[in-house]
């Protein structure tokens, strides 16, 4: 007997499609009403072709020795009766709550949700009331994976494991709720991630570890907490991975960072430096942006120096060049690159002359230096 098969009851009339199994014993037998009736299964033959109910229940009756009716009530006649009669458990068709349901419909896949992303969900319980009210943390899976996660924070070089669960395609996922209180302890986060399919082939996606900085004053801002197609009110998402592209860590190896800035540039890379029309003008561009892949960990001040840092080795590779052009891109923003600049030349680079860059070529975030 199996999923699918047309059977009949032996002990009353009727029968119906097998839908599931419930242990070893009950079978789920689903009526034309779309009833899912538990039935032992001694109680049930599969109907052969060309056979009714009715036939294949007197078959088997008369092949087996089956009683024509059972001394107790059937669970099906108390449901079309509508009787108030105690269901006596000891008769052999009573069903057996405690054991699991063993069948599950197949997982309905969306178009598109075959590239893994994933998102921590922060919501605020009372979105008006935003600076005095609690929040409900989610795990949202919007893929057609599968996917286990473990969300963990960490106090020092010391973790503690939040939660841990499997959580369905297409589906979010309750964490847990928090205060403000709770802000400070989560400040460095973790999810590790594991994504696969349980009934079907897939692409294989690689395991996702990534670390999020919490800052706690957006849990103060209205503005931070924004509309989404997840949840009917506004929350702060964080993303985990997103069309299969894993988040940066937003935090970085400290001596790995200072390796980087203290190295010396290698030959043939040179991706800050680009030369316009004139041969003798050397452009150089310091935003952050093309020198570094990636700032994050990083503050403002690693910044100005890693900036201050290029500027330097650009100067000492060209200062016996007499006459040499150097344009350096510095933006305009607060001034305060420009402003360091304008300090390094003044007091550490007297021999070089500088001047605001031409505007119409570089904009107003430029300045030109040449060396004397």
């Amino acid at each position: 007997m199996k999923i699918g098969d047309k059977v009949s009851f032996l002990s009353e009339k009727g029968g119906g499609v097998v839908a599931g199994f419930q242990g070893k014993n009950i079978v789920l037998v689903e009526d034309e009403d779309g009833f899912q009736i538990p039935t032992p299964i001694t109680e049930v033959v599969v109907v052969a072709a060309g056979q009714d109910y009715e036939t294949s229940r007197i078959v088997a009756q008369k092949q087996e020795g089956a009683p024509e009716r059972r001394k107790g009530v059937s669970i099906r006649q108390l449901m079309k009766q509508g009787q108030d009669e105690e269901v006596d458990m000891a008769v052999e068709d009573t069903v057996d709550l405690e054991k699991p349901l063993t069948f599950m419909a197949p997982v309905e896949e969306r178009q598109g949700g075959n590239q893994l992303s994933c998102f921590l969900a922060f919501v605020p319980i009372d979105i008006k009331e935003v600076t005095n009210t609690r929040f409900e943390v989610y795990f949202v899976n919007d893929s057609n994976y599968f996917v286990q996660y473990a969300y963990m924070t960490a106090e020092g070089s010391s973790w503690t494991l939040r939660s841990r669960a499997e959580v369905k395609p297409n589906t979010k996922f309750y964490i847990e709720e928090i205060g403000r209180e709770s802000l400070n302890e989560m400040l460095h986060l973790a999810v590790q991630m594991l994504a696969y399919k349980k009934d079907r082939p897939f692409a294989q996606k690689p395991p996702i570890e990534v670390q999020l900085r919490l800052d706690p004053v957006k849990f103060y801002k209205l503005h931070t907490f924004q509309d989404n197609q997840f949840f009917d009110t506004p929350a702060l998402l964080y993303a985990i991975v997103e069309n299969d592209r894993q988040v940066r860590p937003l935090f970085v190896d400290a001596k790995a960072l200072k390796q980087e800035m203290y190295k010396q540039p290698e030959e043939g890379k040179k991706a800050i430096e680009r030369r316009p029309d004139d041969k003798d003008t050397l452009v150089v561009d310091l935003h952050i942006d093309q020198l570094l892949d990636s700032t994050e960990g990083m503050k403002h001040q690693d910044i100005l120096q890693y900036q201050l840092k290029k500027f330097r080795e650009v100067l000492e590779k060209n200062k016996d060049r007499h006459g040499k052009k150097i344009i350096f891109i510095h933006g305009k923003g607060e001034g305060v690159l420009r402003h360091a600049i304008i300090n390094e030349l003044t007091y550490r680079y007297r021999r070089c002359q500088y001047q605001d860059a031409s505007f119409q070529e570089y904009g107003y975030g430029a300045t030109q230096v040449i060396i004397r």
